[in-house]
């Protein structure tokens, strides 16, 4: 069981809130392992919203596996974002030592800052505070415009309504791409918008089209991508030609053919499963790969 902590501030936006929290229930509900909290430094939590929020006080005992995650609250100014205790910091600090994630939605981001997690790493926030977010933390790197980010743990995203996206990507880096897009239809949202960054998933970057023939294809490819599916086999299973496949896969994905779709999903799989203890030769059999100089060669390509 993984354990989702939501850090409640005075002041949250209810949707910063609800909806990665929506997102995680559902998978709870669809039978993933999640148990979500509520904690605060009060048992009483106001709202930007006018609605009063209940949270224990204290946090149940996490793991490498659990998560934390801080929605935003009103502010015009990060300045004067709402103070807390340095124990909430500990806390923050304690958990990604330890290996865990923690999580910013919008102004939430500064709270991590606060903890000293947006050190050396990359991270976004609402597009109104991003360059005060730059000023306070002059060793983060602060990327402009773009829905979230992640890195080596510590994940930001820009506010409100893309703290769906965020969790999302993080329920399609831990459980695969198929069952975040079965949560996001069950949810009735947009699973497909693009971060504009590479840590966007590719089932974000590369589902913005309306081709019903290639949205077939890489739901085969999203859920078996660790294994073989050879381009006949393929293009069989979704009722046209090899040929005739190629040409609409790579025109709706912008110049992806569907070999080059698979191994983009193996590569993020096998750099989460890196960032998270895995040597690269364990994290290239995990994802399909025969032979690690395969993954190797992807990632510096990647890089370049």
């Amino acid at each position: 069981m993984s354990h989702i902590v939501f850090l409640l501030v005075p002041g949250l936006h209810l949707l910063d809130l609800a909806g990665p929290a929506q997102v995680f229930s559902t998978a709870a509900e669809s039978g993933h392992p999640y148990e979500l909290s509520y904690i605060a430094e009060q048992p009483t939590v106001p709202t930007a919203q006018g609605l009063p929020l209940t949270a224990r006080l204290d946090p149940p005992e996490l793991g490498p596996g659990d998560l934390i995650v801080v929605p935003g609250w009103r502010c015009r100014t990060l300045a004067a974002s709402p103070a807390v205790g340095p124990d909430t910091l500990r806390l923050l600090r304690d958990h990604h030592a330890r290996g865990g994630t923690v999580a910013g939605v919008c102004a939430g981001a500064d709270l991590l800052g606060r903890a000293g997690l947006l050190d050396g790493r990359r991270c976004t926030t609402h597009h109104e505070v991003q360059d005060e977010l730059a000023r306070r933390y002059p060793k983060a790197t602060v990327v402009r415009d773009t829905l979230f980010t992640t890195d080596d743990r510590v994940v930001t995203s820009a506010g409100v309504a893309s703290g769906i996206d965020l969790a999302l990507h993080l329920l399609a880096g831990r459980h695969g791409p198929t069952a975040a897009a079965h949560v996001a239809q069950d949810m009735v949202v947009y699973a497909r918008r693009n971060g504009g960054e590479p840590q966007a998933s590719a089932m974000l970057r590369y589902r913005s089209h309306l081709d019903d023939t290639v949205h077939r294809a890489q739901d085969l490819l999203d859920a078996r991508f660790d294994r073989p599916l050879p381009l006949p086999a393929l293009a069989t299973a979704v009722g046209v030609s090899e040929r005739t496949l190629t040409r609409l896969f790579t025109r709706a994905t912008g110049g992806l053919t569907p070999l080059r779709y698979q191994q983009t999903l193996r590569l993020e799989r096998a750099e989460y499963l890196i960032g998270h203890g895995a040597t690269v030769d364990a994290a290239a059999r995990a994802v399909g790969f025969e032979d690690p100089r395969m993954l190797r060669r992807l990632r510096a390509r990647e890089a370049r």
